[in-house]
């Protein structure tokens, strides 16, 4: 069992909180527990959340001694500094091999702690100014969702803390596990993207579910050699409006929706199957190992060959 354990800090974010816990702390039917989860503050007892309501919690900072993963989901205000207590004890579990993450505005506890100095980390939008302001030392990256360096990682914005928690399970435990977990929380395994397509819109966006239908429909048919035109016929629209839907509702062209999803379904095929690179080109729709390789490799950063060393399930019954 790895365990994890969330710091919170009065004002706790009841939803950055959740996100751990909805990712590490839950039992699901079908899928193998394999985290333990807990939560420590300080100063054990109720502790006050942005949600008007106190939570009580027990344990105090030794907590974290006996944590695999620390995790400090937001830390508000964010010009108050931990304590000596926190940052003595947020040291001492990454000297002694934790791996320390933030969420959001947990990112300013770590950079307290000189845990970011020298490193890239990210952390919301609205706060990477102020981050970097305050903190030169740290190399601070204001679009991508997350930034993991193994020992350390650091989340953008509330939401982005579920990205960050999946790919930390995905490493932990390999994609097919990260993707039934995904699966049970109704959420994409990977996002595409950076966090800057959310800031500061100039208008509110209308979310209406009115993609949804094409989206199962496209998922069915990765193997299909798709095009943008064909998914606008399906839907009844015209290329622009769709293209417009998809940046309205999911930030992204229906072109890079669509590669994702292929490269999604061709890491799961790489995990779980002995296919050549061929035959898994052809099943999620890329047409060659060729078209493949250039395309995952620039989608993951890592060749299929390498991913499939990396996470294959059972690695001893040949490729």
């Amino acid at each position: 069992m790895h365990r994890v354990v969330a710091l919170v800090h009065p004002p706790q974010s009841t939803f950055e909180l959740g996100c751990v816990a909805e990712v590490f702390g839950i039992e699901r039917r079908g899928i193998p527990a394999r985290y333990a989860f807990g939560v420590c503050t300080e100063h054990p007892g109720p502790v006050p959340t942005l949600a008007g309501y106190d939570m009580l919690v027990t344990d105090g900072l030794a907590a974290l001694d006996r944590a695999d993963t620390v995790v400090v989901p937001g830390w508000l205000p964010t010009e108050e500094a931990p304590s000596p207590a926190v940052v003595r004890a947020l040291r001492r579990a990454h000297q002694r091999g934790a791996r320390v993450v933030s969420i959001c505005s947990g990112a300013f506890a770590l950079a307290h702690a000189g845990l970011l100095n020298g490193r890239r980390a990210t952390t919301h939008w609205a706060r990477a100014g102020e981050l970097a302001d305050r903190f030169p030392d740290v190399q601070v990256d204001p679009d991508v969702l997350y930034v993991d360096h193994g020992d350390t990682a650091t989340s953008a914005g509330s939401g982005a803390g579920i990205d960050l928690c999946l790919h930390l399970v995905r490493g932990d435990q390999g994609a097919g596990y990260a993707a039934q977990v995904a699966r049970s929380m109704v959420m994409p395994p990977h996002r595409e993207g950076g966090q800057l397509q959310y800031s500061a819109p100039p208008h509110p966006v209308q979310i209406d579910g009115s993609l949804a239908p094409l989206l199962e429909w496209v998922t069915g048919r990765l193997d299909a050699p798709l095009s943008v035109e064909e998914l606008a016929a399906h839907a009844g629209l015209s290329a622009r409006t769709l293209a417009r839907r998809f940046a309205d509702q999911l930030g992204v062209s229906p072109g890079q929706w669509l590669l994702a999803q292929r490269i999604a379904a061709s890491r799961e095929l790489l995990e779980s199957s002995a296919l050549p690179l061929e035959a898994v080109a052809r099943r999620v729709g890329l047409s060659s190992a060729t078209n493949l390789r250039r395309r995952f490799l620039r989608a993951v950063g890592t060749t299929p060959g390498a991913y499939r060393r990396a996470f294959r399930t059972d690695p001893g019954d040949g490729h």
